[in-house]
C-alpha cells in the first residue's frame, strides 16, 4: 500500500513541479515543500482515521454520507472525485504524449488511445497483478530520486557554510515567495486520498491502510525536502524554474553530462500515475454501486480477474474522452479545483462523525482541531483557485 500510495504521489509531484515551486520561493524552496507537507498532512491524517472508520471503495462518499446524512450530497462527493481522477488521467497521458513525439513518430490521437487501453487492459487484468505492476514502476520512479540524490549528496556538505542563505529573514518578501512556492508545492503531495479506494482490497485494512496513508506522506516529505535542498544549493533557482524537466537537469548539472535516463524515469512516473487513476476510478463507481448508490452493472466483478470490468471499460473510455477532446491547462484547473473541494467535504464531514460516534476500536483517532485545520487550509486553496481563475 505504501508503494501504491507513492506511486500516485510521486507520479504527480516533484518530476514536474520542483521548478516552479523554485522560481517563486527561490533558495527557500526546501520551506516551501516543508510546509506543504504540513498543510497536506492536516487532511492526510483526516483520511487516515476515516479510513479506519469506514475502509470501503468510494471511501469520499462514504465520509461524506456519514458525516452529513444526505445521499445526494455523497454521490456528488463521489462522482466529482471519479471525475477528477479520471481528467487527471487524461492531462497526464496529455503532457506524456507530448514527450513521447520527440522518439516515436504516431499521431498523437493513435498514442493516447494505445496507451489509456493497454492500462485500461493491465488495471482489469487483476488487483494482485496491478498493484505488482504499480509496484515495480514506483520502485523505479524512487530509484530516480534516490539516484539524484546520491549525485547531489555532497552538496550537502555546504549547508553549514551557507545556512544563512537557506533560512529566510522574518520579512514579508521572503514569506510571501515562500507562501506561493508551498500553494504550488502542496500538489505534489497529493495521492492518499486515492488510497483510501482500494481499501476493499487490502489485508487487516483497519490497521495497515491507515499506516499506509502516514507512511506515505513521511516518505514523501523526507524525498522532497532532500531533493529540493539538493536542488538549490546544485543550481541556481532561476535557472531550475525555467527547465521542462527540472529534476533530469539537476541529475545532468551535478554529474556533468546529458543523460536520457532519468527523463525517462519521469515519463514511466507520469503513466504509474495515470494506470493507479484508472484502478482509482473505476473503484470509486463499483463502491457507489455497491451502496445501490448508481446502476447495480457498475459493481459486478468478474469471477476470474475479481476486478469490477464494467466500471473500470467506463473510466477508460471516459478518460480517452478528456484526454483526446479536453485542453490540459482545463483539465488541470477542474482537478484542483474538484480535488480540494473534495478535501474540505471529507474533514468537515470527520468533524460532524466525532461530535456524534465514539472513537473506533482499534483504529487510528486524531484530535478535532486536525480536520478542522484541514477544513481550514482546503476552503483558502478552493478560494484562492476562485481568485486566480477570475484574474485569469
Amino acid at each position: 500500500m505504501v508503494l501504491y500510495g507513492l506511486g500516485i504521489t510521486i507520479g504527480a509531484g516533484i518530476y514536474v513541479l520542483l521548478g516552479s515551486v523554485a522560481g517563486h520561493a527561490g533558495l527557500y524552496t526546501p520551506i516551501s515543500f516543508l510546509l506543504a507537507s504540513l498543510m497536506a498532512g492536516f487532511t492526510a491524517f483526516s483520511f487516515a482515521e476515516l479510513a479506519g472508520r469506514y475502509p470501503r471503495s468510494a471511501g469520499e462518499a462514504l465520509f461524506a454520507f456519514h458525516g452529513f446524512g444526505r445521499r445526494w450530497l455523497a454521490v456528488t462527493v463521489g462522482l466529482l472525485m471519479t471525475g477528477a481522477v479520471i481528467i487527471s488521467g487524461g492531462a497526464i497521458v496529455r503532457g506524456f504524449t507530448g514527450y513521447l513525439q520527440t522518439v516515436v513518430t504516431a499521431p498523437e490521437w493513435l498514442i493516447i488511445i494505445a496507451l489509456i487501453l493497454v492500462l485500461g487492459l493491465i488495471a482489469a487484468w487483476g488487483i494482485m497483478q496491478s498493484v505488482i505492476v504499480a509496484a515495480l514502476l514506483t520502485v523505479i520512479e524512487l530509484a530516480g530520486l534516490l539516484l539524484v540524490i546520491a549525485v547531489g549528496a555532497d552538496a550537502l556538505g555546504d549547508i553549514p557554510a551557507r545556512a544563512a542563505e537557506l533560512l529566510p529573514p522574518f520579512e514579508m518578501t521572503a514569506w510571501s515567495g515562500i507562501l506561493s512556492g508551498s500553494v504550488l508545492a502542496f500538489f505534489a503531495f497529493l495521492g492518499f486520498e486515492s488510497m483510501v479506494n482500494v481499501a476493499e482490497e487490502v489485508k487487516d485494512v483497519r490497521r495497515n491502510l491507515p499506516r499506509a496513508i502516514i507512511i506515505t506522506l513521511g516518505i514523501t516529505t523526507a524525498l522532497y525536502v532532500t531533493l529540493s535542498l539538493i536542488a538549490v544549493l546544485v543550481v541556481v533557482p532561476a535557472t531550475l524554474a525555467e527547465q521542462k524537466a527540472p529534476l533530469a537537469y539537476l541529475f545532468e548539472t551535478a554529474i556533468g553530462r546529458e543523460i536520457p535516463a532519468l527523463r525517462i524515469i519521469g515519463a514511466i512516473s507520469a503513466l504509474n500515475g495515470v494506470f493507479i487513476e484508472i484502478i482509482v476510478a473505476a473503484r470509486i463507481l463499483y463502491g457507489l454501486s455497491n451502496e445501490k448508490w448508481l446502476p447495480r452493472h457498475l459493481s459486478h466483478v468478474h469471477p476470474r480477474t475479481q476486478t469490477p470490468l464494467v466500471s473500470t471499460a467506463l473510466v477508460v473510455i471516459a478518460m480517452l474522452l478528456f484526454a483526446l477532446f479536453v485542453p490540459i491547462a482545463a483539465l488541470a484547473e477542474a482537478t484542483a479545483m474538484i480535488t480540494l473541494t473534495v478535501f474540505a467535504t471529507a474533514n468537515l464531514a470527520l468533524i460532524m462523525i466525532k461530535r456524534r460516534e465514539a472513537p473506533p476500536h482499534g483504529g487510528l483517532v486524531v484530535p478535532v482541531w486536525v480536520p478542522l485545520a484541514g477544513f481550514l487550509i482546503s476552503a483558502a486553496f478552493v478560494v484562492l483557485e476562485m481568485i486566480n481563475r477570475l484574474s485569469g
